[in-house]
This record gives C-alpha cells, structure tokens and sequence, in this order.
C-alpha cells in the first residue's frame, strides 16, 4: 500500500495542544490529512462509523475525556477495522506501570508529552517519520512498539 499521505487524528481536550501538533503535522515533508477530536467519545464514534477513513495513525490524550484512553484502545484492538492503524498514547508523565499497560491494552507507541513546541515538535517529526517508513515499506506493524 503505497499513498502519497498519511491520515491522522490527534484526540485531545485541550485545544492548544491540538493547533500544536496540526501546526507541527502541517511543517513535516510527508503529506500528512489531520482531523481532530476533543474527546474519547467522539473519537470512538467517527471510527465506528462505516464512512470513516481509518487513520494510518491515532494520537489518543492519556486523560482524554468522554471516554478514557484505555477504552478507546480495548475498542479499537477488539474490532478488526483497525488492525493496520498504529495507535499512540501521549501523557505527562506517568507511572511506568501505567505505560506497560498502555502497551498491553495494545497501543503501538508511548510518547511523553514535551513542555515546549520545539520539543514537540522533535517527538512527533519521529514518530511520524518512522510510522511513514513502516506504512511505505510493508513492514508489520504489530512489531511495533516505541516509547518517546
């Protein structure tokens, strides 16, 4: 499978962290098609619908509302629609506990939510580069797993 752009939706309540991550998306060389959502519930229900575009990658807010981070990712393991998107939970920072059952709930990529824009931007520039590189070359992304 081989497009020209990724799909992404980034889930996030607040709204400034959701015009950081369209601006950041917006500056990367990879053609990249953003939607976003305020909550776990809305989130949930776009992707359920049978018109939706499945993203090659969800950003999922740990402490989203509406419905939690960890609800979002037990629907979306459980229905085979979403078997090639990868899914990334990002927090601040949290137990390690909690990430190990991030990863076992089945999130593809952890990522510590930076304090400023240029670290951001640094984080997200890497795991969209290397989601690209998994979504052009076929490899299986049920390998992955990556914490930032």
């Amino acid at each position: 499978m081989n497009k020209e752009f990724l799909n992404v939706i980034v889930a996030d309540s607040d709204d400034n962290t959701l015009i950081f991550f369209k601006n950041i998306l917006k500056e990367l060389k990879i053609s990249i098609k953003v939607q976003c959502f305020s909550n776990g519930k809305n989130l949930m229900e776009y992707l359920n619908n049978e018109d939706a575009v499945v993203p090659e990658i969800v950003f999922i807010n740990h402490a989203i509302p509406g419905k939690t981070s960890m609800e979002c990712l037990e629907d979306i393991t459980s229905n085979s629609k979403f078997k090639n998107m990868v899914t990334a939970i990002f927090s601040e920072p949290i137990p390690e506990n909690e990430i190990e059952d991030i990863f076992v709930k089945g999130a593809h990529i952890f990522m510590k939510k930076p304090d400023c824009f240029d670290k951001l931007k640094k984080v997200l520039t890497e795991v969209i580069t290397i989601n690209w590189q998994y979504h052009t070359s076929g490899l299986n992304k049920d390998n992955l797993i990556l914490k930032v």
